[in-house]
């Protein structure tokens, strides 16, 4: 038996078997999604095939080389990671009335998505290799400054026109802290300064459709009345839409009428519909109980992520494999409950259901790399011993 084909059959193939059924389940959302809307969207799921395909290749890579490539292949994809975003300032492309794309080769590429991924590697080589290399990084605060600032940079270039990609920073960089064993003092502290930086963030650094979403939102709560044909559109009809389900819902596998009207068929949702609006079809076409079965198996898959974590041979291993799961659990959570009035509407997909090329291939990528600690747990770590001194 080939080594490659021994860390082929030790792959966690439970977590292989959810995330290809979050995936088949979010094919089925996006043709839900997309068929009713038109020449434009028909493809829309045969092109998630296409991309799945493609993800699942980069997958198996990833989860069948080291992992430890990481230690110098992590600062060449963290500057391709800033590059894209700096060529974004030119180069942007609007889709969805969002300029976060840039268009190559007439394949549209996201570069927040694939920063996002590159400065995790990268924060995980520099939480667990840099102290090991270099003594001095072994003080704690010095380690939390160069990471926070390592972070920073491409948060501070995506958040402005991409808040929800900006976002997803914040809980990947603290979760990495928290694992990387930054003591509790410092991580109260850093939190209480970016709660004092809020404030200051809403008026000078959002724009205003991006603080006419956190106001209506306040307002809702307040039990303040909407305008319901402006800002409040759509809020009132991803509710409706997911509040008028029931428990079988009103697609083909639920009571209703295959051809009955809806809010997702009369397009009353955005055509966002098929990536950051895809929870509200799917709780209207398959109601409360296919709602809590795709939040179940998301659930299923990040905690068997976590197990993950707690097998790895070192620090890296586990650090990556946190990083990852933090982004994955913030996409979930945000996307989810932005659609239930619980967070402010945001760009954010929903991992493995949402259609898109350029997230399919980075979160396939990291379930990969995740795949690779697991395979990886039991291979010992080479160091080499000092040589002793010649004279």
């Amino acid at each position: 038996m080939t080594p490659l084909f021994r860390k082929f059959l030790g792959i966690n193939w439970l977590i292989v078997l959810v995330m290809v059924g979050l995936l088949i389940f979010g094919v089925f959302s996006v043709y839900a999604a997309s068929a009713h809307r038109g020449p434009e969207f028909e493809n829309a799921w045969y092109q998630q095939i296409k991309w799945i395909g493609l993800g699942m290749i980069v997958f198996f890579g990833a989860a069948l080389i080291d992992y430890r490539w990481v230690r110098w292949g992590s600062p060449f994809a963290y500057l391709i990671g800033l590059g894209g975003l700096v060529a974004l300032r030119y180069l942007a492309v609007e889709i969805y009335g969002q300029s976060s794309w840039i268009r190559i080769a007439g394949i549209s590429i996201q570069p927040s998505q694939v920063a996002i991924v590159a400065g995790i590697l990268f924060l995980a080589v520099g939480l667990a290799e840099l102290p090991r290399v270099w003594p001095i990084f072994r003080y704690h605060f010095l380690r939390l400054a160069v990471t926070g600032i390592l972070a920073g940079i491409p948060m501070a270039m995506v958040i402005t026109d991409d808040l929800g990609s900006g976002m997803v920073w914040a809980p990947v960089i603290a979760s990495m802290w928290l694992v990387g064993s930054i003591p509790y003092r410092y991580l109260i502290t850093g939190f209480l300064c970016v709660v004092c930086v809020v404030p200051i963030a809403y008026f000078f650094v959002l724009k205003d459709h991006q603080q006419k979403r956190i106001d209506t939102l306040i307002r809702l709560w307040q039990g303040e009345k909407i305008n319901t044909r402006a800002e409040g559109w759509d809020i009132h009809n991803v509710t409706t839409a997911i509040g008028s389900a029931g428990w079988d819902g009103k697609g083909y596998l639920g009571k209703g009428v295959p051809d009955q009207r809806t809010i997702n068929r009369l397009k009353f949702i955005p055509d966002t519909a098929i990536n950051d609006y895809i929870f509200p079809v799917i709780a209207e076409e398959h109601g409360f109980r296919g709602s809590m079965f795709m939040i179940s198996a998301m659930a299923l898959l990040m905690l068997m992520c976590i197990f993950v974590a707690f097998y790895s041979r070192d620090q890296l291993g586990r650090l990556i494999a946190v990083g990852a799961v933090a982004m994955l659990f913030f996409h979930v959570f945000w996307n989810i409950g932005m659609c239930l009035l619980i967070v402010p509407i945001a760009g954010i997909p929903l991992p493995l259901i949402s259609y898109g090329g350029t997230f399919m291939l980075c979160v396939l990528f990291l379930l990969g790399m995740i795949q690779s600690v697991w395979v990886h747990r039991n291979t010992p770590i080479v160091t080499r011993e000092p040589e002793e001194p010649s004279f």
